[in-house]
């Protein structure tokens, strides 16, 4: 089954960390996502730009509506994710406890419902 860890951490607090500290998470992320490779687990993933970056699109009465941001206010933002393959939630879970941003975020592990083509 397919799973998307989804990392969630607070942008301002991030905003904050100097960038020697930025340059030491780095290698944390890249040993990961190489244990995921290794373990044949990985399917894809990457660090999202801010929320500041980010536009928000949805129709209401047909009418397509365009904003600047994210649709909800929120006391942490999405900062990236990882698609993995796994035999069961138990393995996505032992997977999301071992992202570092776990250590000042949070992991948000979800199922993904596979699209079925008609």
């Amino acid at each position: 089954m397919q799973y998307l860890l989804m990392i969630y951490g607070d942008e301002t607090e991030a905003a904050k960390i100097p960038p020697e500290q930025i340059k030491t998470m780095m290698p944390a992320y890249a040993h990961y996502t190489e244990a995921m490779k290794q373990a044949g687990v990985w399917l894809g993933g990457d660090r999202l730009r801010p929320t500041n970056a980010s536009t928000t699109v949805r129709v209401r009465d047909d009418k397509p509506q365009v904003l600047d941001g994210p649709y909800a206010d929120t006391k942490e933002q999405l900062a990236g994710y990882y698609k993995i393959e796994a035999p069961d939630l138990d393995a996505a879970i032992d997977w999301a406890k071992r992202c570092p941003g776990a250590r000042n975020g949070t992991i948000e592990v979800r199922p993904i419902w596979e699209m079925q083509v008609a």
